[in-house]
């Protein structure tokens, strides 16, 4: 798994183009803004006895989940480009 965020990071390093660049950052802010607030709405909850433990590696599931979240919103705010 490490791997596969390194090549993202890569990815989002060697973009030389920035309107490209700038869907991907947008992409991966989404990604990380839900997988932060979701993990932080769980540890309280799980903190308390609420909701049962979950392991934490899940969270990757989460983050690429919130990528394909992210890539749907540039898709909507963004549009194709064709007329």
């Amino acid at each position: 798994m490490a791997s596969v965020f390194w090549a993202i990071g890569h990815l989002l390093v060697e973009e030389t183009d920035e309107y490209l660049r700038t869907l991907l950052v947008r992409q991966m802010l989404i990604a990380t803004g839900l997988t932060m607030v979701v993990a932080t709405i769980y540890g309280f909850l799980e903190n308390y006895g609420l909701v049962p433990h979950v392991d934490a590696f899940y969270l990757t599931i989460l983050f690429f989940a919130g990528l394909g979240i992210g890539a749907v919103v540039n898709r909507l705010t963004v549009g194709d480009g064709s007329c």
